[in-house]
């Protein structure tokens, strides 16, 4: 099949290699021309304009965005006026749900059709395959089933589930129709909030392991520091990378995320490369406002996105706020200050 990608950067420029390495034809175009350089040279058609990328493509014609949330509607409106009626515009990336809503309706009134695809495999996925969470219109998602296909993993990547038909749907294969415009970034939006409480469990349990020596550590005699009662019980020095190596096997707690854990530790122990400065993509706190909306709990979730907004230095007044408090009605000093 045909399609063109707007947008080659850490995902779509390798979906379209794994696309072409199957058969299928991609027609690819990003604002920066090295990126579009870089694959003709691989032999890909490339486009230094939305106008051109539409004008070589075969009708009706599938145009599969990989680019920022913040960008998408400016791309659909460009867009929008060079495609025919039978057309389809896909979002791939990490949009709001609500806006696939909207796009879809306001696209129909043009006779376009409007697709919504989480994504999951990052920079993985051209050897992997990329989990594909789909909304939109379902003869329109049937329709492009080989391009599904060849981007999702495959069934022979994971055991058979116990109990499940062989022939239940196309979830065992790696994508997935999950309903309407929104609902494909909706499922992708939770996934990404559950990857939130999932790191952040994984990064706590080895900070306790990382400071599980603080008995064997001088520690501060004064009135602004609780002292440690038994010391004894912490003078483990545990190598925490091959505590991360031990647990991919066997253990309940393995996972993908703990293979790279695994692998980052081994080269950096103390991860010193890093400034702790935790960014998020909008999905956690999307998650907590479906939440919210739905009096559904979500307290994992929650402590998980509200560590990042502290990690970037959010906290930092509600901090000084409590040592002020704590000068003013008791005369406590930080400590560190005069």
């Amino acid at each position: 099949m045909q399609l063109g990608m707007i947008g080659l950067g850490r995902m779509g420029a390798n979906m379209v290699r794994r696309l072409r390495a199957a058969g299928h034809d991609c027609v690819v175009y990003d604002r920066a021309e090295a990126a579009v350089g870089a694959l003709e040279q691989e032999g890909f058609t490339g486009a230094r304009s939305a106008s051109a990328l539409v004008e070589k493509l075969a009708s009706p014609r599938l145009i599969w965005l990989m680019l920022p949330a913040a960008v998408v509607d400016r791309a659909i409106d460009e867009l929008a006026p060079l495609l025919a009626p039978g057309d389809t515009i896909l979002d791939g990336g990490n949009s709001h749900y609500h806006d696939d809503i909207a796009r879809a309706a306001r696209l129909r009134t043009k006779g376009l059709h409007y697709l919504d695809c989480g994504v999951s495999g990052g920079v993985f996925g051209l050897a992997r395959g990329y989990c594909l969470m789909i909304g939109g219109e379902l003869d329109q998602v049937t329709k492009y089933e080989p391009i599904w296909a060849t981007l999702a993993p495959g069934a022979a990547t994971a055991p058979a589930t116990h109990g499940r038909p062989d022939d239940h749907g196309t979830a065992h294969r790696g994508f997935l129709h999950c309903g309407p415009a929104g609902a494909g970034h909706f499922v992708k939006m939770v996934h990404n909030a559950i990857e939130y409480g999932m790191m952040a469990a994984y990064a706590e349990g080895f900070n306790v392991l990382y400071h599980a020596n603080a008995g064997a550590q001088d520690h501060a005699v004064d009135a602004e520091t609780t002292p440690m009662r038994h010391p004894e019980h912490y003078q483990y020095n545990f190598n925490i990378g091959e505590i991360a190596e031990l647990w991919r096997r066997g253990s309940v707690v393995s996972s993908w995320l703990l293979d790279l854990s695994a692998q980052s530790l081994a080269g950096n122990p103390g991860l010193e490369h890093f400034s702790g400065q935790v960014s998020d993509s909008g999905e956690g706190r999307w998650t907590l406002a479906a939440a919210n909306d739905l009096a559904v709990p979500a307290n994992v979730i929650a402590a998980a996105i509200f560590a990042r907004f502290e990690s970037r230095g959010e906290a930092d007044f509600s901090n000084r706020y409590l040592s002020a408090l704590r000068l003013a009605f008791g005369g406590h000093v930080e400590r560190g200050t005069k």
